[in-house]
């Protein structure tokens, strides 16, 4: 694996700003922003988290379920994580896990997704099989119903 390019905390806090900001408002308050701080710490250790889909996934799952905000959490999952793929050299898939991951992320925070199944969801964006993965579909179908 190439060298990763991880997220600082204050890109992190940068990047919940814009997103706020460009997405139709919300608050800036933290609640608990030293949480996102661990995730982001967290995900550069390999034996944690081996692979570049491990990492994402963590990212995101943790980003969604965590109320380190106030405002913005399952938005800030969305573009925090797409920040993590454009640095790591990602954009044809940045784009296709932009348009997928809105609907994931509302049932990641209400947990009916699995931190299980996110990381296939994942593994399927970063392979470009997620739009023709009827198996996968079907279980996050059965995930959400």
């Amino acid at each position: 694996m190439s060298e990763i390019v991880y997220i600082t905390p204050e890109q992190a806090r940068d990047t919940h700003h814009k997103t706020i900001k460009h997405s139709g408002g919300g608050t800036l308050e933290e609640l608990e922003f030293e949480k996102l701080v661990g995730v982001l710490n967290n995900i550069q250790n390999d034996e944690w988290y081996p692979t570049f889909v491990d990492k994402l996934t963590h990212l995101f799952f943790c980003t969604c379920q965590f109320h380190c905000f106030a405002d913005g959490n399952k938005r800030l999952a969305i573009t925090l994580s797409t920040l993590f793929l454009l640095l790591n050299g990602y954009m044809g898939i940045a784009h296709t896990f932009i348009g997928n991951m809105e609907n994931i992320s509302l049932q990641v925070a209400a947990s009916k997704i699995d931190k299980e199944l996110l990381h296939k969801i994942m593994e399927a964006i970063m392979t470009n099989t997620f739009d023709e993965d009827e198996t996968l579909k079907l279980e996050i179908y059965n995930a959400i119903k």
